[in-house]
């Protein structure tokens, strides 16, 4: 499913990715720790295309049998709108939309047909237990009803993996639980693969494999 080499990122004089390698299979649930400053976010966003590694001698990242280097800015926004779903810390609702409009914000910009993303996102909403909520702005949403329609939108266009940046580290322990117990269930749900930067020892702990990071490489957990 994603295969890194080489990944090497430097912001100036700074080096923060030091030729990272990993091997990810399909259906996995991988959980990336380690301290902070360790390169986990900077990592993520490369592997889930919002940046670019810096040139480096053999450095390949491929998603799905995608090179992903090879892609030119356009290509690359295609490809990650029908291939990659994002869930952040902060849920990045737009306060002005409804849920509903929320989640099928990135299938219409995928320019699919209104009708089959409306459906598709209610569909959603209602597995994820807001069919209620759909007309709910986010301001009238509780935490974890917020970050589960963050979740509905990273769905809704089926895409291969969904890259996850410390999803749970805005809410409290019982709706963080209730969303690492989601993950698992969409992952058995829709066999989709699932890559997540978390200080959360809990939900780190639940999943396939842990690649733990210190210093711009992971030092344990790439094999598998």
């Amino acid at each position: 499913m994603i295969e890194a080499k080489n990944i090497t990122k430097y912001y100036g004089d700074l080096q923060v990715l030091k030729g990272v390698n990993l091997h990810i299979k399909k259906g996995e649930v991988i959980a990336i720790v380690g301290p902070s400053g360790a390169g986990k976010t900077t990592l993520l966003q490369i592997l889930g295309t919002l940046d670019k590694p810096s040139p480096a001698d053999n450095n390949i990242l491929t998603l799905n049998g995608n090179h992903i280097l090879n892609l030119n800015d356009k290509d690359l926004s295609q490809f990650r709108n029908q291939h990659i779903g994002f869930i952040f810390q902060f849920h990045q609702l737009l306060p002005e939309f409804t849920a509903l409009e929320n989640v099928c914000i990135p299938g219409f910009i995928g320019k699919r047909p209104k009708n089959e993303v409306i459906q598709a996102a209610k569909k959603l909403l209602e597995f994820l237990g807001l069919s209620h909520r759909i007309d709910h702005k986010p301001s009238e949403l509780s935490g974890g009803e917020q970050q589960r329609v963050a979740v509905a939108r990273a769905l809704i266009n089926n895409p291969k993996v969904i890259f996850a940046d410390e999803p749970s580290g805005n809410l409290d322990s019982t709706s963080a639980k209730n969303l690492h117990e989601l993950f698992f269930k969409l992952r058995d749900e829709f066999d989709q693969t699932f890559v997540i930067v978390t200080h959360n020892e809990e939900l780190a702990n639940m999943t396939d494999r842990k690649l733990e990071m210190q210093d711009g490489v992971i030092i344990n957990g790439s094999s598998n």
